[in-house]
């Protein structure tokens, strides 16, 4: 089977204004690489639906999804927080971009791809259970796999994220729900602060220094994360894909490299063959130097594609 990667174009016209990070050219910059390393004609694409409201209320609190459509502005922008802002089609892109990860759960449980890569924005793992934040308005990992165990009562999910900054709104959502691990590395002091060390699942979170390099996030993962997944035995693997630890990218300072990120998938598609039927749904997070991001993403497809 082939490695899917689902998009869609209107997800490039959500825009926070000309000098935001989370801006339209991430996503033509990972089409550039497709296109540049060859993998277009090895991937299937897809295009993103649209997700069904009623499918956001499996992650979020009712009121706060009926807040977000109530203000979603018609014209001019609204802001969520500081650094959070819908302009008139915004909407729309973040339900294309949750689309896209349920839409990646129908095509890998039926065995139509093997695994899926979702190069949409807006990105979500910011987003908790009652709130929007960090360039971030949706769950979409957290909603795709509270649909995955709703709709194919799966018992066992696994969430890993390798953004620079902490997935707090992703342990937000699950850390007192079953059948779920929850494993995060990410620099730390740093965006979003409030984050505690844990070493015990559900919660695997594995802080690091602003002077991390490979070595330390390939242990990070080696030590901590890779005994936790093995002892969970997931059915299914989300990856919140965050590229922002690149050294390319002045959103941080640790200082991984291209191969760090086929390296970790690599990793990752080891425990979906062994557990899981090869099963892995990974979603665009993070990344904001624009080659590093587009090349970073061609390597983790790599990785899921396994060569």
């Amino acid at each position: 089977m082939t490695v899917g990667v689902i998009s869609h174009h209107q997800c490039l016209t959500h825009d926070m204004g000309d000098h935001h990070p989370e801006a339209p050219a991430r996503m033509a910059a990972i089409q550039d690489q497709l296109i540049r390393s060859g993998l277009d004609y090895v991937i299937q694409q897809f295009d993103a639906k649209a997700i069904d409201k009623e499918l956001l209320y499996l992650a979020h609190d009712k009121n706060y999804i009926e807040s977000i459509f109530a203000n979603a502005p018609s014209e001019g922008t609204y802001n969520v927080d500081d650094d959070t802002v819908m302009n008139p089609n915004t909407l729309n892109a973040a339900l294309l971009s949750a689309g896209a990860a349920k839409d990646a759960v129908d095509l890998v449980m039926a065995k139509e791809i093997s695994s899926a890569f979702c190069a949409t924005r807006p990105p979500g793992h910011h987003a908790e259970y009652n709130k929007g934040m960090g360039f971030c308005f949706f769950n979409n990992v957290a909603i795709a796999a509270a649909y995955a165990k709703e709709k194919y009562k799966l018992k066992r999910v696994a969430i890993v994220d390798f953004d620079v900054h902490h997935g707090n709104g992703t342990e937000n959502i699950i850390k007192d729900k079953e059948g779920y691990l929850f494993c995060s590395t990410y620099q730390y002091p740093f965006y979003p602060f409030e984050v505690q060390e844990s070493s015990q699942p559900p919660i695997i979170n594995t802080p690091l220094a602003a002077t991390a390099k490979s070595g330390d996030f390939r242990h990070a993962i080696i030590d901590h994360w890779l005994p936790a997944l093995n002892k969970f035995k997931p059915q299914i693997i989300f990856i919140s894909a965050g590229f922002d630890a690149h050294v390319e990218d002045d959103m941080s300072q640790v200082c991984l490299v291209d191969e760090d990120y086929r390296w970790v998938t690599e990793q990752l598609k080891d425990v979906a063959d062994k557990y899981a039927q090869g099963r892995i749904v990974s979603v665009l997070e993070g990344g904001y130097a624009l080659n590093a991001l587009g090349r970073s993403a061609v390597a983790h497809i790599n990785g899921l594609i396994g060569y």
